[in-house]
C-alpha cells in the first residue's frame, strides 16, 4: 500500500515538474517571439527613414549607409500613398503580376503589424506595411512543434507504460489459471476414486454415467486453465465430431425451456484444432446465447462447408439482439452487458479463435429483439 502511495505521489511529481518546464519552454519562446518582432520593427524604422533620405532632393547626402540598409532588408514591405501601391520589396514576382493576389497581401500584412508612417511632407504621408521575417514564422510555429513531440513521445511513454502493464497483468492471469488447474485437481482426483467405489457397489448406471460426464468435464476445464500462457498443441481432428460432443453435453445441462438444433455435414470435416479450447469456444457462445435469450428460446448451431477449404460454424439464439455499433465492442476485454459479467467470454473465445486456430470469429446477423448468429470460420485441412 504505501508502494503504491509513493509511486503515485512520484507520477505526480514527474507530471507537475514536466507541465512547469513546457510551461517555462513556451513562455521563453514566447519572450524571444516579442524581442524579435520588437527588432524587426526598429528595423523597418531605420528602412524607412533610408527610404526617405533617397527619396530626398538633397543631393549632398551621403546615400551609402541608406542603401546598404534598403538592400539587407529580408522583410516583405507594401508602401502605399493614399491606398495606392507605390513600392513593394521582397514580394514574388507571381504575387505581384496577380493584382487580386497583391490586395491580399497587402492586407495580410495590415493584420500582421502597425504600420510605420512615413510623412513625407505637410500633404504627403506614406504607410509601411511590412510582415514577418522568416526566422520570426519559424519561430512563431515552433511552440506547435515542440508541444507536437511532446505529445508523440507522451504517447509512445503511455503504450509502454501500458503494454508492460498488460503483459505483467497477462503473467498474473496465467499465474492464477494455472494454480487454479493445479488447485482442481487434488478434488477431481478423489472424485474419480469415488466414481470407482460407485462402480463397485453397482449403483446405478444412469447415475454412474452423468457423474462420469462431470468429472470429464472438470478435467477438460482444467486442462483449459493449464493451457493458458502457453502454445497450445493443434491436432487435425474432426470438427464436427467434436463440436457435437460439446453441443450434446451442454444440451443436457441447460434449461428445457430452451430448443435445440444441431446441423452438420455427415460426412468428417478436418480441422486443426485443440479439442479443450474448442470445447471451451463452443461452451462460451452456447452459453452467451441462452443468456440472451434469458433461458428460454431457440438456439441452434449449424456446420456448413464453403468452397473447398472452409467451414463455417453459425450459432444463432432468438434473444434480445446486438445493436449494429457494437458488433466489434463486444469482443473487447472488460465489454459487457451483463449486470454481473466481466466482459472476458467473448475476448477469449476471439483469442482462441484467431490466435491459436488461425481461423475467424464476427457477429454475422443480428437484430434487436429477434436474435443473433456468431460465426466462426475455420480453414478445413486434407487428410
Amino acid at each position: 500500500m504505501q508502494f503504491t502511495e509513493k509511486r503515485n505521489i512520484t507520477r505526480w511529481i514527474i507530471i507537475i515538474a514536466s507541465f512547469f518546464i513546457v510551461s517555462l519552454i513556451l513562455w521563453n519562446t514566447y519572450a524571444f517571439f516579442q524581442i524579435f518582432k520588437n527588432e524587426e520593427r526598429i528595423k523597418m524604422q531605420h528602412w524607412a527613414v533610408a527610404q526617405k533620405k533617397i527619396n530626398s532632393e538633397d543631393l549632398n547626402i551621403d546615400l551609402e549607409l541608406p542603401l546598404d540598409i534598403i538592400r539587407t532588408a529580408n522583410i516583405p514591405i507594401i508602401q502605399t500613398e493614399n491606398d495606392s501601391i507605390i513600392n513593394t520589396v521582397n514580394i514574388e514576382e507571381d504575387v505581384l503580376k496577380d493584382k487580386i493576389k497583391l490586395k491580399n497581401l497587402l492586407q495580410d500584412l495590415k493584420n500582421q503589424n502597425e504600420p510605420i508612417i512615413m510623412k513625407i511632407s505637410s500633404e504627403k504621408t506614406h504607410y509601411l506595411y511590412y510582415g514577418d521575417s522568416s526566422l520570426l514564422t519559424k519561430l512563431k510555429y515552433y511552440p506547435v512543434a515542440l508541444l507536437l513531440i511532446i505529445f508523440l513521445f507522451a504517447a509512445v511513454v503511455y503504450n509502454f507504460y501500458r503494454s508492460t502493464k498488460m503483459a505483467t497483468q497477462n503473467k498474473l492471469w496465467a499465474g492464477m489459471a494455472k494454480e487454479t488447474a493445479h488447485q482442481i485437481g487434488t478434488p477431481l482426483s478423489s472424485l474419480i476414486g469415488w466414481l470407482e467405489i460407485m462402480k463397485a457397489d453397482n449403483v446405478d448406471e444412469t447415475t454412474i454415467s452423468e457423474i462420469e460426464k462431470d468429472i470429464n468435464r472438470l478435467q477438460t476445464i482444467t486442462e483449459r486453465f493449464s493451457k493458458i500462457g502457453s502454445e497450445p498443441i493443434l491436432e487435425t481432428m474432426d470438427i464436427v465430431k467434436e463440436t457435437h460432443l460439446s453441443f450434446d453435453y451442454l444440451k443436457s445441462r441447460f434449461s428445457h425451456q430452451v430448443s435445440f438444433n444441431f446441423n452438420a455435414p455427415n460426412n468428417p470435416v478436418y480441422v486443426s484444432l485443440n479439442p479443450a479450447l474448442h470445447s471451451w469456444t463452443i461452451e462460451n457462445l452456447m452459453k452467451n446465447a441462452i443468456d440472451a435469450m434469458k433461458g428460454k428460446g431457440a438456439l441452434s448451431l449449424t456446420l456448413e462447408i464453403e468452397g473447398h477449404h472452409h467451414i463455417k460454424l453459425n450459432i444463432t439464439d432468438s434473444g434480445k439482439g446486438i445493436p449494429k455499433n457494437q458488433f466489434r465492442k463486444v469482443f473487447e476485454p472488460g465489454f459487457t452487458t451483463k449486470k454481473r459479467g466481466w466482459g472476458l467470454g467473448l475476448s477469449l473465445t476471439k483469442r482462441i479463435v484467431e490466435e491459436y486456430h488461425k481461423g475467424k470469429i464476427k457477429v454475422a446477423h443480428s437484430e434487436i429483439g429477434k436474435g443473433t448468429t456468431m460465426q466462426i470460420t475455420y480453414k478445413t485441412v486434407e487428410v
